[in-house]
């Protein structure tokens, strides 16, 4: 893997919109920004391996990453893709023995800045309230996955399906603009982040297409008509 070029150029007084950062007030946020470490990294690059040990949590600045496991078939699939003011690889801050459950990878060229759970430990003991920021963002997760787990147990795969282009266009806009959204994602992985098999996303997609939503191509899905995407994916 291409080393990431690691700068120390989180300067005080920047600011950030990131999610993680959501719930701190001002001065709690330029102390966790002056820990932090800006790293990039180029398409395709691999940010970090499941079962890597974990030390780090990203906060997501510039480009988008897939999030992917490793299946007991030994079958890469994504589960999600993350975009700017996303975070990823927050279980790092729980345990300095933490282990990475997913793999990382760059969709395009990214920029992210670190946090590491010896600085994270830092702040914790300097000013107690930076807990909540941890708590807060593991009951976001818990809702996150409830939530998806209500959707596979109730919602038909076609639904799913559907409502993960929906996410996605929505997720790309910030670089396409209005109109045409171009998805970076293949079938496959799409049918991955929706739960079910390849030949359902197929399906569903091949319909859509029938009726001038999205446009296929290799390694990509046009979205050309959001607003109606948007109607059926409720």
């Amino acid at each position: 893997m291409p080393q990431p070029i690691l700068q120390r150029d989180v300067a005080k007084g920047t600011t950030m919109d990131n999610q993680f950062l959501a719930g701190l007030e001002p001065e709690q946020r330029r102390a966790v920004l002056l820990r932090t470490t800006r790293r990039r990294y180029h398409k395709g690059d691999t940010i970090f391996h499941e079962g890597d040990p974990g030390s780090t949590l990203h906060l997501m600045t510039k480009g988008f990453v897939a999030i992917r496991i490793t299946t007991p078939m030994g079958e890469a699939v994504t589960l999600t893709v993350l975009g700017p003011d996303d975070f990823f690889g927050e279980q790092a801050l729980l345990s300095p023995d933490s282990v990475r459950t997913a793999s990382a990878v760059a969709v395009d060229d990214v920029e992210t800045i670190t946090l590491g759970y010896q600085h994270f430990e830092e702040l914790r003991r300097s000013d107690p309230r930076v807990d909540q920021l941890l708590v807060a963002v593991l009951a976001a997760q818990v809702r996150r996955l409830s939530s998806r787990l209500l959707e596979a147990l109730y919602e038909s795969a076609d639904t799913r399906v559907g409502r993960r282009l929906h996410e996605l266009a929505d997720l790309f806009e910030v670089v396409t603009g209005a109109g045409r959204v171009i998805v970076p994602v293949t079938q496959a992985d799409l049918a991955s982040m929706a739960g079910t098999t390849r030949p359902t996303a197929n399906r569903v997609l091949q319909e859509l297409v029938a009726a001038g939503i999205v446009e296929l191509s290799r390694g990509h899905i046009d979205v050309i008509d959001r607003a109606a995407l948007a109607r059926g994916a409720r």
